[in-house]
């Protein structure tokens, strides 16, 4: 019964946010007991374990020879992370976005998910090629923490009040209780992925549409619940920069650290692309990543109409991803009056605000 499914989804979300906290907190004290900066671990692990759940879920559903929820998970929560939590975000308060994201993470997440375009063009992510994705994501890595070192003693306390050694005599502050918490975290995170998976595929079959489709929305939404939690909260404390720095560099790590993973475990079938998914929702995911870089310089944030802006398309997209999963009558009036009328007006808009910004101010 689908309710019964329901409650299994929702066990595995609770149980992916559950294990991706403990994971983190474990590994984090940890890491700052054998001598770590909370700088590096900031940067290395707090960054990864937000998408923990994308890499769970995709590993998970390759394990269990569903391709197709593990791209569509990587593939939909990329645009979901932009439209939906950049979006929800900016109508709360508007968005600062650091001029380092406008001139470096935006434009190597640019360059990742052009990457994964090209390396998806023949339909198979190959052993190789997650090989070579997994590689990018550590030398990106190892940049991040090398060019953080070399920045002002602000900016390289920035993790100190988020990463925090264990207190003396607290119940993690031996070597034991902390591998405890790696160890229940990896638990929680296999266990969340299966029972993820298994209810998606359910969901699929009931519904009608493709396992494909189910990974794009149902699972992407909820296996970035760690990033809309993040990005909420950072919002809400005012800090902007740091709601929109996550969600860019969650991106980047899904397609480098997820896709590669899940290409490394698909072994020499290889992690294979659905057609769908290299027509349409691919392209999508560029657009989207690359409409980051007018609106973000539009005064270097993202205003609330922006963010209104960004929500409408997030409804449009899966509203069109359902009427042609259901191969809806409403289709080819819905494509046309997106492709005709809205997208047009919406480059218009962003090309007249463009122009009208002041040109005083300094990179």
């Amino acid at each position: 019964m689908l309710w019964i499914q329901s409650l299994w989804f929702a066990a595995g979300l609770v149980a992916l946010v559950a294990g991706a906290n403990s994971l983190v907190r474990g590994a984090s004290k940890l890491a700052l007991s054998f001598g770590l900066s909370p700088l590096v671990v900031g940067l290395t692990i707090v960054a990864f374990g937000t998408s923990a759940p994308e890499m769970a879920v995709s590993t998970g559903a390759v394990l269990e020879g569903k391709g197709d929820i593990a791209i569509g998970n990587v593939v939909g929560s990329n645009i979901f992370n932009v439209l939906f939590i950049l979006g929800i975000s900016a109508l709360i308060v508007p968005l600062v976005v650091h001029i380092q994201l406008i001139r470096q993470e935006i434009p190597i997440m640019l360059g990742a998910s052009l990457l994964l375009l090209v390396l998806a063009l023949d339909g198979n992510i190959q052993v190789w090629e997650g090989l070579l994705l997994l590689v990018l994501l550590v030398s990106y890595t190892a940049f991040l923490v090398i060019q953080s070192r070399k920045e002002s003693a602000l900016q390289a306390t920035e993790f100190d009040d988020e990463v925090r050694p264990a207190q003396p005599g607290a119940w993690d502050a031996h070597w034991a209780a902390q591998i405890g918490l790696i160890v229940a975290g990896l638990a929680l995170l296999v266990v969340g992925s299966d029972w993820l998976v298994s209810s998606s595929v359910v969901f699929a079959k009931s519904f009608g549409v493709s396992d494909v489709v189910i990974g794009l929305t149902i699972v992407a939404a909820g296996t970035s619940m760690p990033e809309v939690a993040t990005s909420l909260t950072a919002a809400l404390k005012g800090e902007r920069d740091i709601a929109v720095g996550n969600v860019v560099g969650s991106n980047t790590f899904n397609i480098l650290g997820v896709v590669g993973l899940s290409g490394l475990v698909a072994g020499s079938d290889g992690l294979a692309v659905a057609s769908s998914v290299l027509n349409f929702d691919i392209w999508v995911m560029l657009a989207v990543a690359l409409a980051c870089l007018p609106i973000f310089v539009t005064g270097r944030e993202i205003a609330r109409w922006e963010g209104a802006v960004f929500l409408g398309y997030y409804v449009a997209y899966v509203g069109y991803l359902l009427l042609a999963a259901q191969q809806h009558e409403a289709l080819p009036a819905f494509s046309a009056t997106m492709i005709g009328f809205v997208i047009p007006l919406t480059v218009v808009t962003l090309v007249v605000v463009w122009l009208r910004q002041p040109k005083n101010h300094t990179a």
